[in-house]
Parts: C-alpha cells; structure tokens; sequence
C-alpha cells in the first residue's frame, strides 16, 4: 500500500516561507585593548584608502561603540579585507549585512 501523496507546492502554498534575500556582507573592525587608536587610523587609511577624518570617525567609532563597518561589498572581497587586518594585528570579522 502507497504512502500519502505530498500535495503539489505551488506558490499559492509558500507563501508563508521566508526567502532570505541576497544581503551584502561587511567587514568589522572591533575594539581591542593592544592597539592604540592612532594605529588604527593608519590601517584604515592604508588598506581601505580612506582619508584622515574618514579613518579617524570609524576609528572613534570603534573606540566608543565597539565596533565599526569599515568595508561592504561581496563575500569574497570581506573574508580578504578581514585577512588583511588580521595581518595588521587588528580585531575584525565579516558577515551578512543586517
């Protein structure tokens, strides 16, 4: 004897599933206690090109939020910006976009 038949997914019926949408991912710098804020302004000028203000706001940023986007783009390009810090000695991770 057969096994009920599953009925037939239409997209009447899934409507109630969540399809998450292609966010972009982001690159974070995190506060730490070793490096001092003058540092990280340099590497955020070095590596990502930004200017002096720019760099210094997302360093401040850091220092009093604990933590600042500094990079968005593809998977890819945020695992490489993440290694890249990682080189510089700072504190940093990539994930979705929220």
């Amino acid at each position: 004897m057969a096994g009920p038949i599953a009925p037939e997914r239409t997209p009447e019926t899934t409507t109630g599933e969540e399809f998450q949408v292609d966010r972009p991912w982001v690159t974070l710098v995190w506060d730490d206690p070793v490096n001092l804020m003058n540092y990280v302004t340099f590497v955020l000028q070095e590596l990502f090109g930004y200017d002096e203000p720019t760099a210094t706001e997302l360093m401040l940023q850091v220092h009093n939020e604990g933590k600042a986007i500094v990079s968005s783009g593809p998977r890819e390009r945020m695992e490489h910006d993440t290694n890249r810090l990682h080189a510089y000695g700072l504190w940093a991770t990539f994930q979705r976009d929220s």
